[in-house]
């Protein structure tokens, strides 16, 4: 996503524009088997499909879309979007809950409270009912699909997340004290545990600035964040150990990690 308007796809060293979205401006993309679905500014959900964008209706009419809200008055985002092993679809809207639906053109029902001030929902691709996310309130969790949440925050030094990830049932959250930042740390949950760890090792005491939604990632052994000031941190051994990747000073707005064939990740 560039410049909050064009989709582009990227493989090896060829690029292809995809489409641009006029209507809104968009905030976070999810590849679908319908195409390419777009969270936007004032909480909506746009589809491009043949490179065009149709903005969703079913999500216009989404139950509860006159509560959502934010805290300095103005307009609210869908934040992030996430799919299940089984295709299902959840979309955060902040502030505004997570939202569930079966298809894009479907039923977007409300899963989890308002005020739980979601930052980043994301779904286990290896359980369908199993769906985790960051919030003001700590780590929301469901083995339901979205039917019942538990929210845990044991080891956290604050209950501020905004960033999430998975490699397989190993469990990364990023905390901080509040919105601006301050005191941020990243911790890992190990598989079984109810009490999240702090991870520590070659990585500063504090981060000035939130460890954002979308900056965290993990996958094929490999976890990777970045930060507000341009670093980036990488760890291959569950979060243990971390090294830094030298680089430019940039501010980091998205950490992805993929599977390269033949090479790992």
């Amino acid at each position: 996503l560039v410049d909050a308007r064009e989709v582009l796809r990227v493989h090896g060293d060829e690029v292809e524009a995809l489409g641009e979205i006029d209507e809104e401006t968009a905030r976070c993309l999810l590849p679908t088997a319908d195409g390419v679905l777009l969270g936007t500014a004032h909480a909506r959900l746009g589809m491009l499909r043949d490179g065009a964008v149709t903005m969703l209706r079913s999500f216009d009419e989404a139950e509860g879309r006159d509560e959502w809200y934010t805290p300095w008055g103005g307009p609210p985002d869908t934040r992030s979007l996430s799919a299940a092993a089984d295709g299902g679809l959840f979309a955060n809207v902040h502030v505004g809950g997570i939202l569930h639906a079966e298809v894009p053109d479907g039923v977007w029902s409300p899963t989890i409270d308002i005020d739980a001030d979601v930052h980043q929902v994301l779904a286990d691709p290896l359980d369908a009912s199993h769906v985790v996310a960051a919030t003001a309130r700590g780590l929301a969790e469901t083995h339901d699909a979205g039917a019942t949440w538990r929210f845990a925050a044991d080891g956290l030094h604050a209950p501020y997340a905004r960033a999430v990830a998975l490699e397989g049932d190993r469990l990364f959250l990023s905390a901080s004290t509040g919105p601006r930042g301050g005191r941020a740390a990243l911790y890992r949950r190990e598989p079984g545990a109810d009490v999240f760890e702090r991870c520590a090792d070659a990585l500063p005491d504090w981060f000035p600035g939130n460890i954002d939604s979308h900056c965290l990632a993990a996958g094929g052994g490999t976890i990777a964040f970045g930060t507000e000031d341009g670093r980036v941190f990488v760890s291959g051994d569950g979060g243990r150990s971390w090294r830094e990747i030298p680089g430019g000073n940039a501010r980091v707005t998205c950490v992805g990690v993929a599977a390269s064939e033949g090479r790992g990740t």
